[in-house]
C-alpha cells in the first residue's frame, strides 16, 4: 500500500449553477454580514431515483479502463437494490447527488464480512468530509445486519483513498499484486472484454488519486 497524502485538500471553488455565498438570512440588511448557513448535505438510502446521477458519477471519477477494474455499470449500481441487508447510501446536496457508498453483506465466501465495494465524491464536494460520513454510515449498516468486519480493496496508487480508509479504522491485513502476462497469439478482441456483471466483483476505490475524501 502506498503512503497516505500529505497534501491538504484541493480548494472546491464554486460548483457551476451555485451562488458564490450563502443567501442572506431574511429580514437582514444589506451589508449587515448577516447571512444564513448553508443548509448540510444529508444521507439517504440509494433508491431508484438516484440510479442515473450515481452511474454518471462514478463514470467522471473512476477509471474504467484499469484492469481488471472494469466493472461499473448500471447494472452494477442496480444490484444492490435487491440485496437482502443493502448498505448503499447518497449524499445529498438538494436534490444534487454529492456522493454514493455502496455496501454489501457478503464478502466472497464469508457472508460475516460486509463489503464496501464502491464510493465516489462529487469533485466539487471534496473537503466537507463526505466520504467520511458515508464510510461510517455504511459500515454501521453493514455491523447491524451482522458483519463482524469490513472489508474494501484501494488500488495500490491511490494514496487518497488509502488515507479516507485508515482515518475511518480500517488497516492493510493483506497485499496482493496482480501479475499480468501478455499474450501476443491471443486475438486483440480478447483483450477488448465488455463492461457487465461478468467483471470482477473488487472494485472499491479506484477512483483517481486526489478524488476522494
Amino acid at each position: 500500500m502506498a503512503d497516505a497524502p500529505t497534501d491538504p485538500p484541493p480548494s472546491r471553488g464554486t460548483p457551476p449553477g451555485r451562488p458564490a455565498g450563502p443567501p442572506a438570512a431574511p429580514g437582514a440588511r444589506p451589508g449587515s454580514g448577516d447571512v444564513a448557513p448553508a443548509p448540510e448535505p444529508v444521507l439517504r438510502p440509494l433508491g431508484f431515483e438516484h440510479l442515473a446521477a450515481v452511474l454518471e458519477l462514478g463514470h467522471r471519477v473512476y477509471d474504467t479502463d484499469a484492469m481488471p477494474y472494469t466493472g461499473w455499470s448500471l447494472s452494477a449500481v442496480a444490484r444492490h437494490l435487491d440485496a437482502a441487508d443493502p448498505a448503499c447510501l447518497v449524499m445529498l446536496d438538494g436534490d444534487r447527488v454529492a456522493g454514493f457508498v455502496l455496501g454489501s453483506l457478503e464478502f466472497e465466501q464469508r457472508a460475516d464480512w460486509g463489503y464496501l465495494e464502491w464510493i465516489a465524491v462529487d469533485p466539487a464536494d471534496q473537503g466537507r468530509g463526505v466520504a467520511s460520513r458515508l464510510v461510517t454510515e455504511c459500515c454501521a449498516l453493514l455491523a447491524a445486519a451482522g458483519a463482524t468486519c469490513v472489508v474494501t480493496d484501494v488500488e495500490r496508487g491511490n494514496t487518497a483513498s488509502a488515507g479516507l480508509m485508515r482515518r475511518n479504522g480500517f488497516t492493510e491485513e493483506a497485499t496482493v499484486s496482480l501479475f499480468v502476462r501478455p499474450l501476443t497469439d491471443v486475438p486483440a478482441a480478447g483483450a477488448d472484454r465488455g463492461r457487465g456483471t461478468s467483471a470482477p466483483r473488487r472494485h472499491l476505490t479506484r477512483a483517481a488519486a486526489e478524488r476522494v475524501r
